[in-house]
């Protein structure tokens, strides 16, 4: 995926990028590569496979839900700062928590955040699971762990105004382990967005989960 094409396609999920935006973006690409020479952040380093895998693929969250409508999100098991570093750029009036049980990487995303002038972003090195007296509307994650796993992580989280938003490849097994803990915890699927990535057709789904009371 070339700039331009990641410009026609966010046009399709309703996204329409400014061009402090994409420097910014640009700019987070160079950075992400320099450092990945120190430290493994990513296996993908190709920059039209960065842009598709990572960029566009961090945004796709937007087919589901309308960031612009809530105040505070948790990106948890962030790594280089997908998706939350990207949904930053593009919805600045979002406060974002990002989290990693990494310090190398924390420090890579303070770094970040640092050079690209971002506000109302933090980068903290904590395990999810030790987070606690926080009220978010949205928790997401990526690529990070199988959905009973993910559940276990953040269960104590949930509120029943909480989004919980995990972004996956193949889900439909995941989702069947995860009925007991569902319902153990009060939760239920309330929706699920199934698609492919454009040009290289990598399945994708997202899913929205809410405490139930």
């Amino acid at each position: 995926m070339t700039e331009e094409e990641f410009k026609q396609e966010l046009l399709k999920i309703n996204i329409i990028p400014t061009k402090e935006q994409l420097n910014l973006l640009d700019k987070y690409y160079h950075i992400l590569i320099e450092w990945n020479n120190m430290m493994n952040l990513t296996a993908i380093t190709e920059k039209k496979q960065v842009y598709l895998k990572h960029f566009y693929d961090s945004l796709t969250i937007t087919k589901v839900i309308n960031l612009n409508s809530h105040k505070k999100l948790l990106d948890f098991g962030t790594g280089a700062g997908f998706p939350g570093v990207v949904l930053k750029i593009f919805f600045p009036d979002l406060e974002i928590i990002l989290i990693d049980a990494l310090e190398k990487r924390v420090k890579f995303l303070n770094h970040v955040i640092e050079e690209l002038n971002l506000k109302k972003i933090i980068a903290i090195h904590e395990r999810v699971e030790n987070i606690s007296n926080q009220n978010f509307d949205i928790i997401t994650t990526r690529a990070v762990a199988n959905l009973p796993t993910l559940i276990k992580y953040i269960h104590k989280l949930l509120t029943p105004s909480t989004l919980f938003v995990p972004l996956k490849a193949s889900v439909d097994q995941e989702l069947k382990n995860a009925n007991v803990l569902l319902k153990k915890y009060h939760l239920k699927l309330i929706k699920r967005e199934t698609f492919y990535l454009p040009y290289e057709n990598s399945l994708r789904n997202i899913l929205i989960i809410k405490k139930t009371n």
